[in-house]
């Protein structure tokens, strides 16, 4: 046999065998591989909402005065003070005693009836608001640890991940995928 021949057909099998291994590499990395997720932590914030609220209180007052000179009660003091007056004394005496007796009264009924109107007070209903914060936590998100090759790692997403692993290809997860071994 000749050299060249002996040469090339020991390449040919070196190189079938070469590229047999290489395809078996390459089978080999296609295989599917899996990280293991080791935690899942949501991740949330406060959302706070003002509204108001009102309600209907009822409330006393001061009834509004019907009579704001106290005419009346002036008018009622002097006639009773006149009266009064008119009993003491004698003479002249009896008609000073009339008239200080009727401005006495009209005094002493002013007073009277500005107290006794101070003192009434009416329910009116009256509509109060105020301001509450409603608190709730909302969602943003899940922080998932998962480990491979030896390695610990984290990922944010924004979709919960279903499972207890997630297909790995080129060391990059991929989430969006199915997870089965099988």
């Amino acid at each position: 046999m000749s050299k060249s021949i002996v040469v090339g057909s020991v390449l040919a099998v070196l190189g079938l065998g070469g590229m047999a291994f290489g395809a078996w590499q390459v089978q080999e990395s296609r295989q599917p591989q899996f990280a293991d997720i080791t935690g899942v932590e949501t991740l949330t914030r406060t959302v706070e909402t003002p509204r108001e609220v009102c309600e209907n209180v009822v409330v006393q007052r001061q009834a509004p005065t019907r009579d704001p000179h106290s005419v009346v009660g002036t008018a009622a003091g002097a006639i009773v003070g006149g009266l009064l007056g008119n009993q003491v004394g004698g003479g002249s005496g009896k008609k000073i005693a009339t008239v200080a007796g009727a401005i006495g009264g009209g005094l002493a009924g002013r007073e009277v009836q500005q107290r006794v109107e101070a003192g009434q007070t009416v329910s009116t209903t009256e509509q109060r608001c105020h301001t509450v914060t409603d608190s709730r936590e909302e969602t943003t998100g899940y922080e998932v640890s998962w480990r491979y090759d030896g390695q610990s790692h984290t990922s944010r997403l924004d979709q919960r991940p279903q499972g207890e692993t997630v297909r790995v290809v080129n060391g990059e997860p991929q989430w969006g995928e199915p997870r089965s071994q099988g």
